[in-house]
C-alpha cells in the first residue's frame, strides 16, 4: 500500500486547485482511497468536486472526509443524497468566490491610494508610505545568495544552509527554504518591483 500526499492550496487561489483525488498509480483496476479534511477542501469548484468523486468511484475507489466520514456513491433510489452533497459544494464555491472578491476589493482600494497592494513586499524591499524602498540587510542577503549561486555554483539547498550559517535570515521565520532561494534569484534585480494597481 502506498500513500500519496498533496499539499493543500489556499481556497483564495483561483485556478490553482490541487489534483484531488490523486490519480491511481499502476493498473486501472487498483483501488484507491481519497481523503480530505472536508468536502470543500477537496475542491471549492463544484464541477471539479463532482468530477473527482465520479472518477474515484468509477475505478472502485472510496472518498472520506474528516468532518463526515465516507462520501458514499450516488444511489438512483436516493436523489436527496446527491442533492445535499452538491448543495454543500455550491456553498463552498460561493464562500470561495466571496473571499476572493473581498481580497480583490481591498487590493484595488490600496492600489488606488498608491500603496503596495499585494501582501508583504518581496525580500530586499520594505513598504514605506506609498512606495517600496530597499531594506539594507535583505539587499545584502540577496547579493550574497547571487554570489553563492553564480560564482560558487552552489545548489539552492546549499545556499539556504550557507545563509543560515552566516546569520542571514529570511523575511519570515528562521530558516531558508530552497524554493524561496530559487524564487528570490529568479527575480533578482537591482530595481524595486513596480507598484501594481487594478
Amino acid at each position: 500500500m502506498k500513500l500519496f500526499v498533496e499539499k493543500a492550496v489556499s481556497g483564495t487561489v483561483a485556478g490553482d486547485e490541487p489534483s484531488w483525488p490523486p490519480p491511481c498509480p499502476g493498473s486501472r483496476t487498483r483501488r484507491c482511497t481519497a481523503s480530505s479534511r472536508r468536502t470543500s477542501t477537496g475542491s471549492r469548484e463544484l464541477v471539479v468536486q463532482e468530477a473527482a468523486l465520479a472518477q474515484a468511484w468509477k475505478h472502485g475507489g472510496r472518498a472520506f472526509m474528516a468532518d463526515q466520514g465516507e462520501i458514499v456513491p450516488d444511489d438512483p433510489e436516493d436523489p436527496m443524497r446527491t442533492a445535499m452533497r452538491q448543495m454543500m459544494g455550491v456553498f463552498a464555491q460561493l464562500d470561495r468566490g466571496m473571499t476572493v472578491a473581498k481580497l480583490r476589493r481591498g487590493r484595488r482600494i490600496k492600489g488606488e491610494k498608491g500603496q503596495y497592494a499585494y501582501g508583504a513586499p518581496p525580500y530586499g524591499w520594505q513598504a514605506h508610505k506609498k512606495e517600496l524602498t530597499e531594506e539594507e540587510m535583505e539587499q545584502a542577503g540577496r547579493a550574497r545568495a547571487r554570489q553563492l549561486r553564480e560564482k560558487e555554483e552552489l545548489s539552492f539547498r546549499e545556499i539556504a544552509a550557507a545563509l543560515e550559517a552566516e546569520g542571514i535570515r529570511p523575511k519570515r521565520g528562521q530558516r531558508w527554504h530552497p524554493e524561496t532561494i530559487r524564487r528570490m534569484l529568479a527575480n533578482a534585480t537591482d530595481q524595486p518591483p513596480t507598484l501594481r494597481r487594478r
